[in-house]
């Protein structure tokens, strides 16, 4: 079985497909970075949007997503996006927690995993 590693690098790819599952790292903003939460999520969300697509999928086909907040507080905040970005009828199962991040104007990031058909 063929493993397809998408914007791989040296260090770590961004997603990675095999036996019919996309795994992605996890996604964090760069152009929003030190932003408000909600515009992190965004930028974030877009990004996976591409992943999946690069992947042959799309965010129906999600399975499961972790999400770490570098601030419980921005969880209301945080859950507006998410629940406009989900697809209707598809949300994952999702743990979401509150974590220290590598960078400290980071306040999200996301992982995820979907089915690839």
């Amino acid at each position: 079985m063929e493993i397809k590693r998408i914007k791989a690098n040296q260090r770590m790819s961004q997603a990675v497909v095999y036996g019919g599952l996309l795994t992605t790292a996890g996604q964090v903003a760069k152009q929003t970075a030190g932003g408000a939460v909600s515009e992190q999520a965004q930028e974030i969300l877009s990004e996976i949007d591409q992943l999946l697509t690069d992947a042959g999928t799309d965010k129906t086909k999600l399975l499961t997503a972790q999400i770490w907040l570098s601030d419980i507080n921005d969880f209301s905040e945080f859950n507006e996006v998410w629940d406009a970005w989900v697809a209707p009828g598809s949300s994952p199962t999702r743990a979401c927690v509150e974590s220290k991040l590598v960078v400290p104007a980071l306040k999200v990031e996301i992982a995820v995993t979907a089915a690839v058909e």
